[in-house]
């Protein structure tokens, strides 16, 4: 079931383990947030986001080491950002609303926003002539691809390129900011004919997909604008750290998204999005929804595409792009099929649908080629690596945590052990 937002009184002090006196306490000093309960006129419920971050300060003061290792899966913030803010179901850039931005403004605008921190900062200076600053072996290379591997999803083919466009672009180790932004223009680029299987385009990233991909649907363009944007961060996630950790080594930008391609394309992250393809395969028509969904739950399946850790009342990214289909592709027989499928599991088990649902019934709705959901996921959050890139080269830190060790004690005396 999808978990409350709020707790009683009595349930707040209970998971802190104080008195309600020291829970009010707590509330007068800004440390938790608090509301009046709709009918009454004393009582109170409080925000659970903020008792449980709470509770994660007093334990590591009791326990660092415990703390720390929790820490490691949505638990307390081990670094800081000015990127990304994920509070109270809502997703911010740089303290933007990402809805509204994904709804108002260009991907080279958001990009510029992540990258350099300023709105209204000259996205096309950053994204200028980027073509003609291509690796033109990378580009060849992309045209044997395109003849000789048409099996390779878009995303094999990013990884297949990316090394050697990494050897042809020596600006790419200038780590200033506006150096490793227009790093990230020319990679953004690179990826997006690549995805495409084109060698050239006079358009910007949107106009290059849709010309690409679903060149006779007007609605194409508005819905791969609002996924880049909305894919574009998500705070730490497995593959903005890992971006995160090879960019403290001084690696290069192709370096740092390569390494994020790598993490993206496990099963628990980016790869979901193929597993919701597939279980709206097996699904196939509106009608099948409610046995197929019944079956795997007697199972003891998942249901790929619903229930987000961080979003309690409903991935905001999903229902902003949900709505978007819903608006422009209102006869698709794929907007029916990805509408049963979210009303049965709502009535089963209470979950709300995740960006990765959403990320497959646009590739349906749109009838792109296999692997373009995961390539839409991938493009837009290179924008996030890139970002993450830049805040990393500029602290200039090397990320190196240490490990708990757990195995057997070291020998006294190394002589006595056995071979």
């Amino acid at each position: 079931m999808v978990r409350r937002q709020y707790l009683t009184a009595r349930e707040a002090a209970d998971l802190l383990g104080v008195s309600p006196p020291t829970l009010y306490a707590y509330v007068s000093r800004g440390l938790i947030r608090s509301e009046a309960v709709e009918g009454s006129v004393r009582s109170r419920r409080y925000l659970r986001e903020d008792v449980e971050h709470l509770q994660e300060r007093k334990e590591l003061r009791r326990n660092p080491a415990t703390a720390a290792a929790r820490a490691l899966h949505l638990g307390m913030p081990v670094l800081d950002s000015a990127i990304t803010c994920i509070t109270n179901g809502h997703l911010y850039y740089r303290g933007y609303d990402a809805v509204r931005l994904a709804a108002t403004q260009s991907v080279e605008d958001v990009a510029t926003l992540l990258w350099l921190g300023q709105l209204n900062a000259d996205s096309a200076a950053v994204f200028s002539a980027v073509e003609n600053k291509l690796p033109s072996r990378c580009l060849a290379m992309q045209r044997r691809l395109s003849e000789l591997m048409t099996d390779l999803a878009p995303i094999e083919r990013f990884q297949l390129i990316l090394p050697m466009a990494a050897t042809e672009d020596v600006a790419a180790y200038d780590w200033q900011p506006h150096a490793v932004a227009h790093t990230g223009a020319r990679i953004l680029q690179l990826l997006t004919l690549i995805a495409v299987g084109r060698s050239k385009s006079e358009y910007d990233v949107v106009r290059t997909l849709q010309d690409g991909w679903s060149p006779q649907h007007r609605a194409a363009a508005p819905l791969m604008r609002m996924a880049l944007i909305l894919c574009a961060d998500h705070e730490l996630n497995v593959s903005a750290f890992t971006a995160r950790c090879v960019a403290s080594a001084n690696a290069t930008p192709y370096a740092v998204v390569m390494a994020g391609l790598a993490a993206l394309q496990g099963a628990k992250h980016g790869g979901y999005t193929d597993q919701v393809e597939a279980f709206l395969a097996e699904v196939a028509t509106p009608e099948r929804a409610s046995s197929v969904i019944s079956h795997r739950l007697k199972r003891g399946e998942r249901l790929p595409g619903f229930g987000h850790e961080l979003y309690p009342e409903g991935d905001p990214r999903a229902t902003a792009l949900l709505s978007l289909i819903v608006k422009t592709c209102v006869k698709d027989s794929a907007l029916a099929l990805g509408k049963a499928v979210a009303q049965q599991v709502q009535r089963s088990i209470g979950q709300q649908p995740t960006v990765d649902f959403a990320l497959a019934v646009l590739a349906n709705a749109l009838h792109l080629p296999p692997g373009a959901g995961l390539a839409l996921f991938a493009l837009g959050r290179t924008i996030g690596w890139i970002a993450h890139a830049i805040e990393q080269y500029q602290r200039d830190q090397l990320i190196r945590p240490r490990a708990r060790y757990t195995g057997p004690a070291p020998a006294l005396d190394a002589s006595s052990q056995q071979p």
